[in-house]
């Protein structure tokens, strides 16, 4: 998949951008807070119908504007065009419209944009708490299996519908509590087998991306643990549920499933140095690319790397860019204060590159010979 062009009105600081693409790399240059970021975002949401960063979409709309639009115009393998728009009044539900036509479900739109998003933010796959990682799974999974994305849905809601339950001061009824269960474990189940097959293909591309850019200085591994492993996930989830009515929420289930990962047999939390912890992120998320792009119809994902080199030694950086200058990939947006790092990228690439310069929200081609 290539985004041709992309159209901007008051998303973050972006006030107005018109841009035409090129189908193989894009440069975005500019101070920290210029707008880089945000560019990248845009070309996110209308992958995932809702920014990476802003939980909330009326955070997106630029400070004393009443709406935010992004138009896109996507080229497949095949020829076929996609015009994809999304935009939002303050006050107002969004809209995302593929050819024109509007969604019955958002969730529908998933998987037809494959992306993968690189960016110092993603250090908090290691340092945060698990739901992090059940994130990093579910954007994924979500991009090639609607079955799971369904199951998923219904989960959360019978969870929250028996956290309600659990929380009221009254004994809740017993059947009731019996239903959502039962609704839980399947749903449950369904996330369970394609999470834990997510992980076991994922880890050795992930092993092999590490090891080329580490130059096999360390050994680094990824682990699925979920409650369901523990047996019928309907067991697991009725075990506890007097615990569960004294902290008022629901202890066992998927909803508490976690990836370990580890360098040299120990949490990489614990013992990865800045440079390490940056290396194994980056690999993971390229190791993301590589699944995508074997899984979803034979779609090249897009590679979005928003500030990827810093804090990397220049050896890693060396073996960062000959992994991602590789015929694997195919669209690539990346985002740098300077063009040092871009240089290297470009070398190795050929002619079809285009570099922008991001200034306070506005973005400006730079000619080759600028």
């Amino acid at each position: 998949m290539v985004l041709k062009n992309i159209s901007i009105l008051n998303y973050k600081n972006i006030e107005s951008a018109d841009i035409e693409l090129s189908p193989k790399i894009n440069c975005f240059i500019g101070h920290n807070g210029a707008g880089k970021t945000n560019l990248l975002d845009a070309v996110y949401y209308m992958s995932f119908t809702k920014s990476a960063f802003n939980t909330r979409d009326s955070q997106i709309i630029t400070h004393d504007r009443d709406f935010f639009v992004v138009e896109g115009t996507y080229e497949a393998e095949n020829g076929t065009e996609e015009k994809i728009y999304c935009g939002m009044k303050r006050g107002s539900k969004k809209q995302f419209r593929r050819n024109g036509k509007g969604y019955r479900r958002l969730s529908q739109h998933l998987g037809l944009i494959p992306l993968i998003f690189v960016s110092p933010s993603d250090s908090i796959l290691i340092e945060g708490y698990s739901e992090e990682r059940r994130r990093l799974m579910d954007v994924v999974i979500s991009q090639y299996d609607h079955n799971y994305t369904e199951a998923l849905i219904r989960y959360n809601k019978a969870l929250a519908q028996r956290n309600a339950l659990l929380r009221q001061e009254e004994e809740p009824d017993a059947s009731l509590m019996d239903l959502l269960e039962e609704q839980m474990a399947d749903s449950g189940t369904t996330v369970f087998h394609a999470r834990e097959q997510f992980v076991e293909e994922l880890t050795p591309v992930f092993q092999e991306i590490f090891s080329t850019i580490s130059r096999d200085r360390e050994t680094v591994a990824l682990r699925y643990v979920s409650h369901a492993q523990r047996g019928p996930l309907i067991d697991v989830i009725r075990r506890d549920r007097s615990k569960d009515r004294a902290v008022g929420y629901s202890l066992h289930g998927i909803h508490r499933d976690d990836i370990e990962m580890t360098i040299g047999g120990y949490p990489m939390k614990q013992e990865g140095s800045q440079g390490q912890t940056k290396t194994f992120v980056i690999s993971l998320k390229l190791a993301q690319f590589s699944f995508l792009r074997r899984t979803v119809s034979n779609t090249t994902p897009l590679l979005l790397l928003d500030d990827i080199f810093d804090k990397l030694d220049a050896d890693r950086v060396e073996q960062i860019v000959n992994v991602v200058a590789g015929e694997e990939y195919g669209q690539i947006f990346m985002t740098d204060t300077n063009r040092e790092n871009l240089d290297k990228i470009l070398r190795r690439t050929g002619p079809d590159y285009k570099i922008f310069e991001v200034d306070g929200g506005r973005l400006t081609e730079r000619k080759e010979d600028d």
